[in-house]
């Protein structure tokens, strides 16, 4: 089965003209903006997968993190075919962009978590 990261993390980043990964570098200062798309739970069946995923945008600025995760929740949500031998046929937005700490205050980041549903190409 595909795995929901490396198939979502460049997808989003080329949508969004940015870094991304599934863990974030440890220079992410020097990577702004960056989106992390990491899998945080979600089910597994025989031919589908329900993975839950964690979007995380990390921004020099507020403004900045803000509009880059509502860019990537509008394009997640819209997102449907065949994406880096995967085919997605749904996405759901758990639980929208927000506010999320981090230790550097240097960054701003916001997270969202979305169900995806997805199968191999």
């Amino acid at each position: 089965m595909a795995e929901v990261e490396a198939v979502l993390a460049p997808w989003l980043g080329t949508v969004l003209s940015v870094q991304y990964g599934a863990e974030t570098p440890p220079d992410l200062e020097n990577r702004l903006p960056f989106v992390r798309v990491e899998r945080v739970g979600g089910a597994d069946g025989r031919f589908r997968q329900h993975p839950r995923v964690a979007v995380d945008v990390f921004a020099a600025t507020t403004d900045e993190a803000r509009a880059l995760s509502s860019a990537a929740r509008d394009a997640l949500i819209a997102l449907r075919g065949e994406v880096r031998g995967a085919v997605v046929s749904h996405v759901e937005c758990d639980s929208g962009p927000s506010r999320e700490p981090w230790a550097n205050s240097e960054i701003r980041r916001r997270g969202a978590i979305y169900t995806v549903t997805l199968r191999d190409a």
